[in-house]
């Protein structure tokens, strides 16, 4: 007996004269189910047991066995006696279906889909008209909620709203458009964020002659798409809007309604009325004599657009991380490709998350790996919102299994939440009053006490431990370059962490180089640029410099030299410029750059900062001296805040006393947030240093001296590639010796 299994509906199984085979109860469904689902493949018992209970009972692998047992019986009724089952088989761990490929509706449902992309027209209804029929139901009804039917209901949904969509093509044009529009309309009404569904329902409406309705149908996708997205439609559906208002005459024959006519040839037979795509579209690339004005590059991308537009439906989930890949790239150029890149990525997260696919949500999340060089967000809110989708795909992803999806989320969490602290994490003091009062002698436990317990690592951080030990254990170059930039992004939980963060850019420069990751061999080059520079290894430096700017030459990376040609203006200071005139005009000519490179998140308030440490490197030493009183009007007025951007707390305290308000600088000083773990994290400790000592608050000194200490060996601020406040020595001697004063002095 031949048996063949059902699956797009409830899980059923039938002989081969149709009839019905008993499969018993719910467990021995769900068994057959899962081994259809492994597609021939081994499924281990153990994997059965975790899949059929969510806590297994104590015989939970001899039910099995025995639901397997009932299964052969059935499915193979005439078998004698202890022959060896042809079907359902025992081998190795566990068991298999050897169904064979046509034994399996939804099988033979993805072929039939597949095989419609190179038939004519006619061919195509016939065909998907069958297929569609073979649907009772949503595939594997029963098993909605398994989490080992998931995926495969996702893909066989998906599968089967584009052959809906595939077969209203196919009725446009073999010209039966009024055929068309009635299970369109409810398609688009089921599921309204398909616009190449809309897209097929106002051609058809367009072309029965309801010019009006296909008109309000193409608004009532931009409503919906707007007001529930926040997106706006696609090009397809917008250049639609425009040619039914213009009644272009292309609309009235079916150009490009199903892509299967370019690829059964130029001569293949076309059904009558239906004209072949634009010869624009389909001649082939101009010779070499030809006139090129766009350039070979763009001839091959405009062509390859178009053949994608046409050949992916514009619902079909593969857009998404198409998209995303598209997007990484975008990222790269700087500038609007920066900002549109943010924008188009949150949206696309936002649209996997609506399918209701963890795993594709995490391909979408994960595949957006751009290197990051600065340890401050350039959109917070848009961070934290890729951050808490984060969250919510590695919760919803299938365990066990995953790894490398489960990695790539972690390494986003890590690489997203920069300077900045998962909502999971406790508290930290939200003032330096705070801080000092919790490091003081006074609030420190008697000794005869038991320590306090050591407070668990910041979420990001234990994120980027766990994506790289993952990325390690897989073996896998690209994975691990995506984890090391989020381990990068969380290797400033104290100051003096530049030499661990060299080996993080050593490691990474020699893993790129070995296996051709361009962007991730350039962040390597950057972070050793920053802490060599950190460490006052301006000859390591200036060679990692220069890698950069070679890198970036061939391979058209235009933001790196924004951090190179800031590295050089800090090179001036660090060569100690007599009189310093000419770091401050490559600094300003570093800053002119930054306009409209789209990071926001570094370019606010660091020119004003940067000057700053300027002079207090040119001899501002004296205990007393903000450095701030050189500065400019700007930046001497207390309160002028929007000068200095995000590193105004720091600065308030000293623009006070440089202005001669003593009582509101101690105010503003205490009021002062801890710095962020960043890169500026050893400066702006450096700028509460100075401000401390020139109101005479004692515990801030000492709070101040006991976080710089361990970076006495490195230059304030230069870890960070592009500024420096001098060395870290000279500030904590400037406290030492202002905490050697009598008290009240």
């Amino acid at each position: 007996m031949r048996a063949v299994f059902g699956v797009l509906g409830p899980v059923s199984a039938w002989d081969d004269a149709g009839e019905p085979i008993a499969l018993k109860g719910p467990r021995h469904r769900a068994v057959l189910a899962r081994l259809i689902v492994a597609r021939r493949r081994v499924v281990p018992v153990g994997h059965l047991v975790d899949d059929l209970w969510e806590e297994p009972p104590a015989g939970a692998v001899s039910a099995v066995r025995t639901f397997v047992a009932a299964l052969r019986r059935a499915l193979e009724p005439e078998r004698p006696p202890r022959a060896p089952a042809r079907l359902l088989v025992t081998e190795g761990p566990g068991y298999a279906l050897r169904a064979e490929p046509d034994a399996v509706d939804a099988w033979r449902f993805e072929r039939a889909v597949t095989a419609a992309a190179t038939l004519p027209p006619a061919d195509v209804l016939v065909r998907l008209d069958e297929a569609l029929g073979w649907w009772r139901g949503p595939g594997y009804a029963e098993f909605a909620e398994a989490p080992w039917a998931r995926a495969e209901r996702a893909k066989l949904a998906e599968l089967r709203l584009h052959a809906v969509e595939r077969r209203a093509g196919a009725r446009l044009a073999l010209g039966l458009a009024a055929e068309a529009v009635p299970d369109l309309d409810a398609h688009v009404t089921e599921h309204p964020w398909r616009e190449d569904a809309w897209r097929l329902l106002a051609l058809a409406l367009y072309r029965t002659g309801r010019q009006g309705d296909a008109l309000a149908v193409l608004r009532r996708a931009r409503a919906l798409l707007v007001e529930q997205l926040g997106v706006d439609p696609g090009p397809a559906l917008r250049q639609l809007e425009a040619d039914v208002l213009d009644q272009a005459a292309h609309l009235d024959v079916a150009r490009l309604d199903v892509t299967h006519l370019d690829a059964a040839g130029p001569d293949a037979e076309r059904p009558s009325g239906v004209d072949p795509a634009p010869a624009s579209e389909v001649r082939p690339a101009p010779g070499p004599d030809a006139p090129d004005p766009a350039g070979a590059a763009a001839r091959v991308w405009a062509r390859a657009a178009a053949d994608y537009d046409r050949a992916v439906s514009a619902g079909a989930r593969a857009r998404l991380e198409s998209t995303v890949g598209l997007l990484r790239s975008l990222a790269l150029t700087g500038g609007e490709g920066l900002e549109a890149a943010r924008a188009h990525r949150v949206a696309a997260v936002a649209a996997a998350e609506e399918l209701g696919d963890p795993e594709l949500t995490a391909r979408v999340i994960g595949a957006y790996d751009v290197p990051a060089i600065w340890t401050r967000a350039d959109d917070p809110e848009q961070a934290a919102r890729i951050v808490a989708a984060a969250e919510r795909t590695l919760a919803a992803l299938p365990a066990p299994g995953h790894a490398a999806a489960r990695a790539r989320l972690l390494a986003t969490i890590a690489l997203e939440t920069r300077g900045t602290r998962s909502p999971t994490d406790p508290p930290e003091a939200a003032d330096l009053a705070t801080l000092a009062v919790a490091g003081s002698p006074a609030s420190a436990a008697p000794a005869s006490r038991s320590p306090a317990p050591q407070a668990p690592a910041p979420r990001a951080r234990r994120a980027a431990r766990e994506a790289e030990e993952i990325a390690r254990s897989l073996d896998d170059p690209a994975l691990l370059a995506f984890a090391l930039g989020g381990r990068f992004m969380q290797c400033f939980e104290r100051a003096g962490l530049a030499p661990d963060r060299d080996a993080i850019g050593a490691e990474l420069v020699a893993l790129s180089a070995r296996h051709g990751l361009v962007a991730y061999e350039v962040l390597g080059h950057l972070i050793r640029v920053q802490a060599r520079s950190a460490l006052a290894d301006f000859a390591t430096a200036d060679r990692h410099a220069a890698a950069v700017d070679d890198l970036a030459d061939r391979h058209e990376l235009p933001l790196v030299g924004v951090f190179t040609q800031w590295y050089r203006a800090l090179r001036l200071v660090a060569a100690g410029h007599p009189t310093g005139l000419e770091a401050e005009a490559a600094y300003r000519a570093a800053a002119a750059r930054l306009d409209g490179a789209g990071m926001p998140g570094l370019e606010r308030g660091l020119l004003p900062l940067a000057l700053l440490g300027l002079r207090m490197s040119h001899g501002r030493a004296a205990a007393g001296d903000t450095g701030v009183r050189d500065t400019g009007a700007r930046d001497t007025v207390p309160g002028a805040d929007g000068e200095w951007g995000p590193y105004a707390p720091w600065v308030r305290p000293l623009a006070l006393l440089a202005g001669g308000r003593r009582a509101e600088a101690a105010t503003a000083l205490r009021a002062a947030p801890p710095p962020p773990h960043d890169l500026l994290y050893e400066a702006l400790w450096c700028l509460i240093g100075r401000a401390a000592i020139g109101v005479g608050d004692r515990a801030v000194m000492r709070l101040t001296r006991t976080q710089l200490l361990p970076s006495k060996g490195e230059l304030a601020g230069a870890g960070s590639g592009l500024l420096t406040l001098g060395p870290v020595a000279r500030h904590l001697a400037a406290l030492d010796a202002a905490l050697a004063e009598p008290e009240g002095s």
